[in-house]
């Protein structure tokens, strides 16, 4: 059964279910250092979250993504890294997902953004464009897993910094 899933920008009445659906959908991740609801507060608190998207099934909130910009050491601009995204166990591999980043995307396009990165699952993110790009590296992550999508026929070269919250622990 199909499910009706609603996307749409957070409001402030998110704030508290989004943390516990990033909670959920990360509690049992092999690799999850289970920071990643530190991390949404930390861009929101610093002004860094520049698109936060929650997906809705019948008024609830069951997914979010987060959408903050990076440093890139060219001096390339309007880049943005996502994460987390995060869809409740019990919604999951049901395309909500795939419905936030989709969305998420096209929001950040169309507001001028010139790509963004990410680190995860190559074959998944595979599928929304994302491919390993050999100029992009971001330290102390593993080349596979770090992902790029340019929105146009400029590639940047140089080390990517994702925004300081990425270190939230609390």
């Amino acid at each position: 059964m199909e499910l009706k899933v609603n996307i749409r920008p957070e409001t402030p009445s998110d704030i508290e279910v989004i943390s516990q659906v990033t909670k959920a959908a990360f509690e049992d991740h092999p690799i999850s250092r289970h920071t990643e609801h530190y991390i949404v507060q930390a861009l929101r608190n610093t002004n860094a979250l520049t698109l936060s998207l929650v997906a809705e099934v019948d008024g609830q909130v069951v997914g979010h993504i987060a959408f903050s910009p990076v440093t890139i050491s060219d001096s390339t601009p309007n880049w943005y890294g996502i994460g987390p995204v995060s869809v409740l166990p019990q919604f999951q591999r049901r395309g909500i997902g795939k419905s936030l980043i989709q969305e998420g995307l096209s929001m950040i396009k169309r507001a001028g953004g010139a790509g963004c990165v990410l680190v995860g699952d190559p074959i998944y993110y595979g599928r929304f464009g994302f491919r390993n790009i050999a100029a992009l590296i971001h330290e102390g992550v593993p080349q596979e897993v770090f992902l790029g999508l340019p929105f146009d026929e400029r590639i940047p070269r140089g080390s990517v910094v994702f925004h300081e919250g990425f270190r939230a622990t609390e």
